[in-house]
């Protein structure tokens, strides 16, 4: 169990880290999302054969949580995945948290129906326990040692595919105010408009929104208690919503000001452009940067499809993809030095110099102690969706 690897640390990723910190976007402008083009770019993905044969002979791929609006644009990637393969890709609740991938796959040890997830996305946090529990097999893709050793889990179980850094996504037709540090969401202009994306008590994104609070308050890597008496002051003035914010919510107002990943709020930015004026803001105190991993269930109904799922999401063109969307993808090191990253979509990211990125036991421990924390400190509920 891979209980010391760290989530890229500023040491050890290179000039992955370096790039998310020089970017020149700002993140705050109504620019289009990045075509691609530019200067470098990646060979298109050829699968291989031997694979693509065993795949399809299963017939399908079944993912969990994968949002279609925004996130990364996953949306790219899911159909380039039917596209080259010409495997159906059924994805079971698009919306839901990195808890409720793990559940899916414990309720359907048994099912090898379309209910039973092949592979999960989910916070790196999630990654040991899944192990312990045995729900995540062992597979390395073909590119495996492009990977940094820090981003992967060094028999396979897991390996980290992208990271963002937390922000503001504030739509400016409700809110005209856009807030530029964690203390200005408790001023009195933000009553009733802000949300986290997801549950705190199950959602990755969600804790390490109250870790960052806490980063920003006078806590630590190993003292999250201020994030929780933050989320307690913000609930108690009024101003936190107890609902999971999503694109929907932003634009409708429910709730103006979300915090979430940087490639969520850019990508909801590009989507709502001439519709909805979104701006989205990276603090300038608890800068936290967080790293998802991919995992194959132990339980795969389709295994095969699930490898090919992988070696697709890890070439350059599916990791090129990712930073489309504004994600960071795990490879860049690599990609970088062989110059097969477009100009464009290098110089797209919002600078996140500082970001705080923390060790998996470092994660292990606030994510219990948030997830303990928050219905005793906080109390405010968010139902899941």
């Amino acid at each position: 169990m891979a209980t010391k690897h760290s989530l890229l640390r500023l040491s050890t990723i290179g000039a992955a880290v370096m790039f998310i910190a020089s970017a020149c976007g700002t993140g705050g402008g109504g620019s289009a999302a990045p075509t691609g083009g530019g200067g470098g770019g990646a060979a298109a993905w050829v699968p291989d054969a031997t694979l693509l044969a065993a795949a399809k002979t299963e017939g399908l791929l079944t993912t969990i949580a994968l949002p279609k609006a925004n996130w990364c644009n996953y949306i790219e990637m899911m159909n380039g995945f039917t596209q080259k393969t010409g495997i159906t890709l059924n994805d079971l609740n698009p919306d839901g948290s990195s808890q409720q991938e793990i559940d899916a796959i414990k309720a359907n040890k048994d099912n090898k129906g379309p209910q039973a997830p092949d592979v999960i996305d989910v916070g790196q946090g999630f990654g040991p326990q899944a192990i312990t529990d045995g729900l995540i097999q062992k597979y390395k893709v073909s590119v495996w040692n492009s990977i940094p050793e820090s981003a992967k889990d060094k028999d396979g179980f897991w390996y980290g595919d992208y990271f963002g850094v937390l922000a503001f996504e504030t739509n400016t037709d409700v809110q005209p105010v856009v807030p530029a540090d964690w203390s200005d969401l408790l001023k009195p202009i933000y009553h009733g408009q802000v949300s986290l994306s997801g549950n705190p008590v199950k959602s990755n994104q969600a804790i390490s929104g109250v870790w960052a609070a806490a980063l920003a308050t006078g806590g630590s890597a190993d003292n999250v208690q201020p994030g929780l008496d933050f989320f307690k002051k913000l609930n108690d003035e009024g101003n936190f919503v107890p609902v999971i914010g999503s694109k929907t919510t932003v634009t409708q107002g429910e709730t103006p000001v979300r915090i979430t990943w940087t490639y969520n709020g850019l990508g909801d930015r590009d989507a709502l452009k001439g519709k909805t004026n979104i701006t989205v803001s990276v603090p300038k105190s608890g800068r936290f940067g967080g790293m998802y991993i991919q995992a194959i269930s132990a339980y795969a109904p389709h295994p095969n499809a699930a490898k090919l799922w992988m070696e697709w999401i890890y070439s350059d063109e599916g990791q090129n993809i990712w930073l489309k969307g504004y994600c960071n993808p795990i490879r860049y090191d690599d990609m970088a030095t062989r110059n097969v990253i477009p100009a464009d979509l290098k110089a797209a990211l919002p600078d996140t110099k500082g970001a705080f990125l923390p060790t998996l036991d470092q994660i292990a421990k606030a994510t219990t102690a948030i997830a303990a924390g928050w219905p005793t400190t906080v109390g405010a509920v968010v139902p899941d969706k």
